[in-house]
């Protein structure tokens, strides 16, 4: 499988985050699946390319070429793709993976996580979402998304878009057995 994964670019958090990004980049390889991220070097996205690549693993990077101006990119993987914006960046990301993981990150972590769950909804993406919810990072996230629910922004089928893993192995296990996404749910996109 070709794994997209969301992780923050931010070289200054805690420990936990990098070590399960660590374990998530090593698995990926071991398991014989591709990692795909932004391709960054630093914060989780490095980690997680440093790990897969270590591990006899293949990645691919994409990353917009603004950020390639600033020397952003990691230079160590088997694959980079360059873009012309952060647009592309991020369709090119999901059309290119069987799945994608968001570990703990940032706003654009974050965007890129609602990003394709909104398509998803919209019925745009029919692929396994999973949130690595290491350490309670996303616990507020999830629960606002069960507000949204309960005062009916959101339907209770659209629930079942993510699966909520708590450690690296769980996430790759629901990428692998989680099924496509029902393409008649464009029915329930409206309310």
């Amino acid at each position: 499988m070709n794994i997209t994964v969301y992780a923050a670019s931010s070289g200054q958090i805690p420990e936990i985050y990098h070590d399960a990004a660590t374990e998530l980049g090593t698995l990926l390889a071991r398991r014989g699946h591709t990692l795909i991220n932004g391709a960054g070097c630093t914060g989780l996205m490095g980690a997680a390319i440093d790990a897969c690549m270590s591990a006899g693993g293949t990645s691919i990077g994409v990353i917009p070429q603004f950020m390639i101006e600033q020397e952003w990119q990691h230079k160590g993987m088997s694959e980079l793709i360059v873009t012309p914006d952060m647009h592309t960046r991020k369709e090119t990301m999901a059309s290119r993976s069987d799945a994608c993981i968001a570990c703990p990150g940032g706003v654009g972590t974050l965007e890129e996580l609602l990003e394709v769950i909104t398509w998803k909804q919209l019925g745009l993406y029919f692929k396994p979402i999973v949130v690595l919810n290491i350490d309670g990072f996303y616990d507020p996230l999830l629960d606002l998304f069960d507000r949204c629910v309960r005062q009916r922004f959101m339907r209770p089928q659209h629930r079942d878009i993510w699966q909520v893993a708590a450690t690296p192995g769980e996430a790759l296990r629901l990428c692998e057995e989680t099924p496509l996404w029902n393409s008649a749910v464009r029915k329930y996109a409206a309310l």
